[in-house]
């Protein structure tokens, strides 16, 4: 049997991961002021740590809800049993899509990464950390920021497609 045509194969995996409209706009955010190869050391780290925050947000809400039988949404152990990042309150998304207007948002990215990799010693090193560099322009980083926002990446139902 032959193989679907292009633009069939192309919907279908459209389908499955349902986020590359957003992508795209993230890459056309970014591109009229870097070049590629730098662009998507930006826009992969924020989807990374959208990611994850996405993820430890999910697993919280459960803590919160089993408060009354012990549970402690605030012990990095709990996320660390089902093999989820801790994220630190200051690199949770909701406290930097809060920030994303302000000047410093460079800085508060920086920050995040950095204590996502303090408290998950198995990220030492690999994460991005120049976000608060003169050559990127903080309104577009705002920007991006907003419009990953719009993207479900970590939640269950986003880790299952």
């Amino acid at each position: 049997m032959p193989a679907p045509p292009r633009a069939a194969r192309n919907a279908d995996a459209g389908a499955t991961v349902g986020f590359e409209a957003q992508l795209w706009a993230t890459a056309d955010a970014l591109r009229n002021n870097m070049d590629a190869a730098e662009y998507k050391h930006v826009v992969l780290g924020l989807i990374f740590l959208k990611y994850i925050s996405d993820a430890f947000a999910e697993r919280h809400a459960q803590l919160e809800a089993e408060r009354a039988q012990g549970a402690d949404p605030e012990d990095p152990d709990e996320y660390r049993r089902d093999a989820i990042f801790w994220v630190p309150p200051e690199a949770r998304w909701p406290h930097l899509k809060a920030q994303a207007k302000q000047p410093g948002i460079g800085r508060l990215v920086d920050d995040a990464m950095a204590g996502i990799e303090r408290d998950n010693p198995a990220l030492k090193g690999v994460l991005p950390k120049d976000y608060a560099r003169p050559a990127l322009d903080k309104a577009r980083l705002g920007q991006l920021i907003d419009l990953i926002s719009n993207i479900r990446v970590g939640d269950a139902a986003s880790r299952a497609k």
